[in-house]
């Protein structure tokens, strides 16, 4: 049989391998996606490390997938080898019981499917994918372009629409790094008064670029202060994993704000009688499901949004991985399955 590059992890806690594995055949209700480029994802340390219950082992990550149907199984209905598709965090679920009708998804009594984490994922040269979790592509997108959008734009996206915010609100965005950079252009697309928080004044020109109508350097100024002056947030995006940053900006909320946690910090301090005052909120975001996913991919193509993106051959996913995890990468990084021009 013919065979397929995979990078994968086979304990919790282990090195990244590349190994050579048969090319899967799909099953019912699902398809064989021929994968075109992954992105590396903060998430995918869940399996890297073994942080999720219930993983089991070997396991190839990464759920910011786009390729082409290479086969497609019996019982599966509007895809057909030859189709580009897009495969994130959100697998596939039952669709009928209580927990998947109110979208939470992750208790699904029936059947859920976590990408690269429950089933194997896109750090590899083919992959197996529910055909319900598939997102159609725009031609107008390259494959490099669509993976980030598939997780990171997703999210971003999602949450700024479901936020609350109508044309004109004042919304901020912490953090300018793989998710901030895209929620920046987001917000700013979708008509919001845009404010960018970052540390650091040399990063101000990023934010303007981006779309930003202002910047505060959390460093020189108190980022809450900065915005009660422009008269309160109605949203705050907060894309940073430190529960401290995300503490120092609440009270730059107005009144009836939320602020949108989509950053996964273990823990933030804040002031209840705060919240209670000016009858504020705060809420977290799950990325979204194939429709969000298509929605995502059809605002970037219209609105022009672009993910940054560092690309590199599947063969590098272990360097990939730690310039993500430290921070240098700008802004997200790609892992490519095709040769480079």
């Amino acid at each position: 049989m013919s065979k397929m590059r995979a990078v994968q992890v086979s304990l919790p806690g282990g090195p990244f391998e590349i190994v050579e594995r048969e090319i899967p055949n799909p099953g019912p209700g699902s398809v064989r996606i021929k994968v075109q480029a992954c992105g590396i994802c903060h998430s995918d340390s869940l399996t890297k490390e073994g942080q999720f219950p219930g993983v089991s082992y070997p396991r190839v990550p990464g759920h910011e997938v786009v390729g082409i149907v290479d086969a497609v199984g019996p019982g599966v209905a509007g895809w057909a080898p030859g189709q580009r598709a897009g495969l994130g965090w959100n697998g596939g679920y039952c669709g009928y019981c209580d927990n998947c009708r109110r979208g939470n998804f992750f208790a699904c009594q029936t059947a859920t499917y976590i990408t690269g984490i429950t089933s194997d994922g896109g750090y590899a040269d083919y992959t197996i994918a529910r055909a319900e979790a598939l997102a159609r592509v725009p031609a107008e997108l390259s494959a490099v372009e669509v993976a980030p959008l598939m997780c990171a734009g997703v999210t971003t996206f999602n949450c700024l629409r479901n936020s609350g915010a109508r044309a004109d609100d004042l919304v901020a965005v912490l953090g300018l790094g793989g998710l901030g950079h895209l929620g920046v252009q987001f917000a700013s697309k979708m008509g919001f008064k845009t404010v960018a928080i970052a540390r650091g004044q040399d990063k101000e020109s990023l934010a303007r670029s981006l779309g930003a109508w202002r910047y505060i350097d959390s460093r020189a100024q108190d980022p809450s202060a900065e915005l009660q002056k422009l008269g309160g947030a109605k949203v705050i995006l907060a894309t940073v994993t430190a529960g401290d940053a995300m503490a120092a900006v609440l009270g730059g909320l107005g009144v009836h704000g939320t602020l949108m946690v989509i950053g996964a910090a273990m823990s933030m301090e804040l002031s209840p009688l705060q919240l209670i005052g000016k009858s504020q909120a705060i809420r977290g975001w799950y990325s979204g499901t194939s429709i969000d996913s298509q929605d995502t991919l059809s605002f970037s193509v219209l609105a022009g949004v672009r993910s940054m993106n560092e690309v590199l051959p599947l063969e590098q996913a272990a360097e990939g991985y730690e310039r993500m995890l430290s921070g240098k990468a700008r802004f997200r990084v790609v892992l490519t399955t095709e040769p480079r021009a």
